[in-house]
Protein backbone atom coordinates (compact mmCIF):
# COMPACT_ATOMS: atom_id res chain seq x y z
CA UNK A 1 0.00 0.00 0.00
CA UNK A 2 1.25 3.49 -0.83
CA UNK A 3 0.30 7.08 -0.07
CA UNK A 4 -1.53 6.28 3.13
CA UNK A 5 -3.56 9.13 4.63
CA UNK A 6 -2.73 10.82 7.91
CA UNK A 7 -3.63 8.83 10.98
CA UNK A 8 -7.22 9.35 12.11
CA UNK A 9 -6.40 8.67 15.75
CA UNK A 10 -8.95 5.84 15.77
CA UNK A 11 -8.26 2.14 16.29
CA UNK A 12 -10.20 -0.93 15.17
CA UNK A 13 -10.12 -4.61 16.01
CA UNK A 14 -11.30 -6.77 13.11
CA UNK A 15 -11.70 -10.50 13.67
CA UNK A 16 -11.17 -13.12 10.99
CA UNK A 17 -9.29 -10.65 8.82
CA UNK A 18 -6.37 -12.48 7.24
CA UNK A 19 -8.40 -12.73 4.03
CA UNK A 20 -11.86 -12.27 2.56
CA UNK A 21 -14.42 -9.90 4.05
CA UNK A 22 -12.39 -9.20 7.18
CA UNK A 23 -9.38 -8.23 5.10
CA UNK A 24 -11.59 -5.96 2.98
CA UNK A 25 -12.89 -4.26 6.11
CA UNK A 26 -9.37 -3.75 7.50
CA UNK A 27 -8.26 -2.35 4.15
CA UNK A 28 -11.11 0.19 4.13
CA UNK A 29 -10.39 1.36 7.68
CA UNK A 30 -6.67 1.71 7.03
CA UNK A 31 -7.42 3.67 3.85
CA UNK A 32 -9.11 6.37 5.93
CA UNK A 33 -6.28 6.51 8.47
CA UNK A 34 -7.26 4.10 11.22
CA UNK A 35 -4.85 1.70 12.90
CA UNK A 36 -6.04 -1.88 13.06
CA UNK A 37 -5.52 -5.15 14.89
CA UNK A 38 -6.55 -8.16 12.80
CA UNK A 39 -7.07 -11.71 13.99
CA UNK A 40 -7.09 -15.07 12.24
CA UNK A 41 -6.46 -18.75 12.88
CA UNK A 42 -3.47 -19.20 10.57
CA UNK A 43 -0.39 -17.37 11.83
CA UNK A 44 1.42 -17.41 8.47
CA UNK A 45 -1.59 -16.05 6.60
CA UNK A 46 -2.02 -13.41 9.28
CA UNK A 47 1.61 -12.29 8.96
CA UNK A 48 1.20 -11.97 5.20
CA UNK A 49 -1.93 -9.88 5.68
CA UNK A 50 -0.18 -7.57 8.16
CA UNK A 51 2.67 -7.00 5.71
CA UNK A 52 0.29 -6.37 2.83
CA UNK A 53 -1.84 -3.94 4.82
CA UNK A 54 1.16 -2.14 6.33
CA UNK A 55 2.97 -3.24 9.47
CA UNK A 56 3.35 0.39 10.56
CA UNK A 57 -0.42 0.57 11.13
CA UNK A 58 -1.48 -3.04 11.59
CA UNK A 59 -0.81 -5.78 14.11
CA UNK A 60 -2.00 -9.38 13.99
CA UNK A 61 -3.00 -11.75 16.78
CA UNK A 62 -3.38 -15.39 15.79
CA UNK A 63 -5.91 -17.66 17.46
CA UNK A 64 -9.36 -19.21 17.28
CA UNK A 65 -12.23 -16.77 17.65
CA UNK A 66 -14.16 -18.92 20.13
CA UNK A 67 -11.14 -19.24 22.45
CA UNK A 68 -11.71 -16.85 25.35
CA UNK A 69 -7.97 -16.60 26.03
CA UNK A 70 -7.43 -15.53 22.41
CA UNK A 71 -10.19 -12.93 22.69
CA UNK A 72 -8.58 -11.46 25.79
CA UNK A 73 -5.12 -11.47 24.20
CA UNK A 74 -6.36 -9.73 21.07
CA UNK A 75 -7.95 -6.90 23.05
CA UNK A 76 -4.94 -6.61 25.37
CA UNK A 77 -2.50 -6.48 22.45
CA UNK A 78 -4.61 -3.82 20.73
CA UNK A 79 -4.61 -1.68 23.87
CA UNK A 80 -0.86 -2.19 24.39
CA UNK A 81 0.01 -1.33 20.79
CA UNK A 82 -2.40 1.55 20.18
CA UNK A 83 -3.79 2.62 23.56
CA UNK A 84 -7.43 2.35 22.55
CA UNK A 85 -9.99 0.29 20.65
CA UNK A 86 -12.71 2.48 19.17
CA UNK A 87 -14.23 -0.01 16.76
CA UNK A 88 -14.88 -3.73 16.85
CA UNK A 89 -15.82 -5.60 13.69
CA UNK A 90 -16.94 -9.15 14.45
CA UNK A 91 -16.29 -10.96 11.19
CA UNK A 92 -14.84 -14.33 12.25
CA UNK A 93 -17.17 -17.16 11.36
CA UNK A 94 -17.49 -20.75 10.26
CA UNK A 95 -19.80 -22.88 8.13
CA UNK A 96 -18.50 -26.45 8.21
CA UNK A 97 -21.71 -28.20 7.12
CA UNK A 98 -23.88 -28.22 3.98
CA UNK A 99 -27.18 -30.08 4.09
CA UNK A 100 -30.76 -30.15 5.41
CA UNK A 101 -31.53 -29.21 8.99
CA UNK A 102 -33.21 -32.59 9.54
CA UNK A 103 -29.83 -34.28 9.26
CA UNK A 104 -27.78 -31.63 11.08
CA UNK A 105 -25.29 -32.97 13.61
CA UNK A 106 -26.10 -31.11 16.81
CA UNK A 107 -22.46 -30.97 17.82
CA UNK A 108 -21.72 -29.19 14.55
CA UNK A 109 -24.57 -26.79 15.26
CA UNK A 110 -23.02 -26.04 18.64
CA UNK A 111 -19.65 -25.36 17.04
CA UNK A 112 -21.18 -22.98 14.49
CA UNK A 113 -23.05 -21.10 17.21
CA UNK A 114 -19.99 -20.93 19.46
CA UNK A 115 -17.79 -19.48 16.72
CA UNK A 116 -20.29 -17.21 15.00
CA UNK A 117 -22.26 -15.84 17.96
CA UNK A 118 -20.67 -16.47 21.34
CA UNK A 119 -17.26 -15.27 20.14
CA UNK A 120 -18.84 -12.01 18.91
CA UNK A 121 -20.40 -11.48 22.33
CA UNK A 122 -17.07 -12.26 24.01
CA UNK A 123 -15.17 -9.72 21.93
CA UNK A 124 -17.92 -7.13 22.51
CA UNK A 125 -17.76 -7.60 26.28
CA UNK A 126 -13.99 -7.21 26.28
CA UNK A 127 -13.81 -4.10 24.08
CA UNK A 128 -16.62 -2.56 26.12
CA UNK A 129 -14.70 -3.07 29.35
CA UNK A 130 -11.30 -2.13 27.95
CA UNK A 131 -12.24 1.17 26.29
CA UNK A 132 -15.70 1.70 24.86
CA UNK A 133 -17.74 1.94 28.06
CA UNK A 134 -15.87 5.10 29.05
CA UNK A 135 -14.86 6.48 25.67
CA UNK A 136 -17.51 5.38 23.18
CA UNK A 137 -17.13 3.79 19.79
CA UNK A 138 -18.93 1.42 17.46
CA UNK A 139 -19.39 -2.29 16.88
CA UNK A 140 -20.22 -3.88 13.54
CA UNK A 141 -21.31 -7.51 13.38
CA UNK A 142 -20.95 -9.25 10.01
CA UNK A 143 -24.14 -11.26 9.71
CA UNK A 144 -25.60 -12.62 6.44
CA UNK A 145 -28.73 -12.58 4.31
CA UNK A 146 -28.97 -16.20 5.48
CA UNK A 147 -29.90 -14.75 8.85
CA UNK A 148 -32.72 -12.71 7.34
CA UNK A 149 -34.39 -15.31 5.11
CA UNK A 150 -34.23 -19.11 4.69
CA UNK A 151 -31.13 -20.36 2.89
CA UNK A 152 -31.43 -24.02 1.93
CA UNK A 153 -28.55 -26.31 2.93
CA UNK A 154 -26.77 -23.69 5.07
CA UNK A 155 -29.40 -23.61 7.78
CA UNK A 156 -27.00 -23.90 10.71
CA UNK A 157 -25.05 -20.92 9.41
CA UNK A 158 -28.26 -18.95 8.83
CA UNK A 159 -29.53 -19.78 12.31
CA UNK A 160 -26.32 -18.44 13.83
CA UNK A 161 -26.47 -15.27 11.76
CA UNK A 162 -30.07 -14.66 12.81
CA UNK A 163 -28.84 -14.91 16.39
CA UNK A 164 -26.08 -12.45 15.55
CA UNK A 165 -28.65 -9.97 14.27
CA UNK A 166 -30.55 -10.31 17.55
CA UNK A 167 -27.29 -9.92 19.47
CA UNK A 168 -26.80 -6.68 17.56
CA UNK A 169 -30.06 -5.15 18.76
CA UNK A 170 -29.52 -6.39 22.31
CA UNK A 171 -26.08 -4.79 22.49
CA UNK A 172 -27.29 -1.63 20.74
CA UNK A 173 -29.90 -1.20 23.47
CA UNK A 174 -27.56 -1.97 26.37
CA UNK A 175 -24.48 -0.11 25.12
CA UNK A 176 -26.30 3.11 24.17
CA UNK A 177 -25.58 5.96 24.24
CA UNK A 178 -21.83 5.35 24.40
CA UNK A 179 -21.50 2.70 21.69
CA UNK A 180 -23.42 2.21 18.47
CA UNK A 181 -23.94 -1.40 17.40
CA UNK A 182 -25.03 -2.39 13.89
CA UNK A 183 -24.84 -5.41 11.60
CA UNK A 184 -24.14 -5.97 7.93
CA UNK A 185 -25.93 -8.79 6.11
CA UNK A 186 -24.07 -9.59 2.88
CA UNK A 187 -25.30 -11.89 0.13
CA UNK A 188 -22.70 -14.00 -1.68
CA UNK A 189 -19.30 -12.30 -1.61
CA UNK A 190 -16.42 -13.68 -3.68
CA UNK A 191 -14.21 -15.15 -0.98
CA UNK A 192 -12.68 -18.54 -0.29
CA UNK A 193 -15.23 -18.93 2.51
CA UNK A 194 -18.16 -18.70 0.06
CA UNK A 195 -16.45 -20.36 -2.90
CA UNK A 196 -18.68 -23.44 -2.83
CA UNK A 197 -21.69 -21.22 -3.58
CA UNK A 198 -20.39 -19.96 -6.92
CA UNK A 199 -17.28 -21.91 -8.00
CA UNK A 200 -17.57 -23.06 -11.59
CA UNK A 201 -20.87 -21.21 -12.06
CA UNK A 202 -20.14 -17.59 -11.20
CA UNK A 203 -21.85 -16.16 -14.27
CA UNK A 204 -24.97 -18.18 -13.54
CA UNK A 205 -24.94 -17.20 -9.87
CA UNK A 206 -24.40 -13.52 -10.67
CA UNK A 207 -27.28 -13.50 -13.14
CA UNK A 208 -29.73 -13.75 -10.25
CA UNK A 209 -28.55 -10.40 -8.87
CA UNK A 210 -30.20 -7.23 -10.24
CA UNK A 211 -26.83 -5.45 -10.09
CA UNK A 212 -25.35 -8.18 -12.26
CA UNK A 213 -22.47 -9.38 -10.11
CA UNK A 214 -21.53 -11.08 -6.87
CA UNK A 215 -20.14 -9.03 -4.03
CA UNK A 216 -16.47 -8.40 -3.34
CA UNK A 217 -14.83 -7.75 0.04
CA UNK A 218 -14.51 -4.04 -0.70
CA UNK A 219 -18.32 -3.77 -0.85
CA UNK A 220 -18.54 -4.88 2.77
CA UNK A 221 -15.47 -2.85 3.72
CA UNK A 222 -17.20 0.30 2.51
CA UNK A 223 -20.32 -0.50 4.51
CA UNK A 224 -18.27 -1.15 7.65
CA UNK A 225 -16.37 2.10 7.16
CA UNK A 226 -19.70 3.96 6.98
CA UNK A 227 -21.06 2.29 10.12
CA UNK A 228 -17.92 3.24 12.05
CA UNK A 229 -17.88 6.84 10.84
CA UNK A 230 -19.42 10.12 11.97
CA UNK A 231 -21.78 9.89 8.99
CA UNK A 232 -23.63 7.12 10.85
CA UNK A 233 -23.66 8.77 14.27
CA UNK A 234 -27.46 8.47 14.51
CA UNK A 235 -27.62 4.86 13.38
CA UNK A 236 -27.71 1.99 15.87
CA UNK A 237 -29.43 -1.39 16.18
CA UNK A 238 -29.77 -1.70 12.41
CA UNK A 239 -28.92 -4.46 9.95
CA UNK A 240 -27.67 -3.11 6.62
CA UNK A 241 -28.39 -5.61 3.86
CA UNK A 242 -25.66 -5.48 1.21
CA UNK A 243 -26.92 -7.91 -1.39
CA UNK A 244 -26.62 -6.55 -4.92
CA UNK A 245 -30.42 -6.36 -4.97
CA UNK A 246 -31.00 -10.11 -4.66
CA UNK A 247 -33.91 -9.62 -2.26
CA UNK A 248 -35.72 -7.61 -4.93
CA UNK A 249 -36.34 -10.92 -6.70
CA UNK A 250 -38.72 -11.90 -3.92
CA UNK A 251 -41.17 -9.24 -5.11
CA UNK A 252 -44.32 -9.80 -7.15
CA UNK A 253 -44.36 -9.50 -10.93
Amino acid sequence: MTALPELSGKVALVTGASRGIGYGVAEALIARGDRVCITGRNEDALKEAVEALGSDRVIGVAGKAHDEAHQATAVERTMEAFGRVDYLVNNAGTNPVFGPMADLDLNVARKVYETNVISALGFAQLTWKAWQSENGGAIVNIASVAGVAPSPFIGAYGMSKAAMINLTVQLAHEFAPKVRVNAIAPAVVKTKFAQALYEGREEEAAAAYPLGRLGVPADIGGAAAFLTSQQSDWVTGQTLVVDGGIFLNAGVG
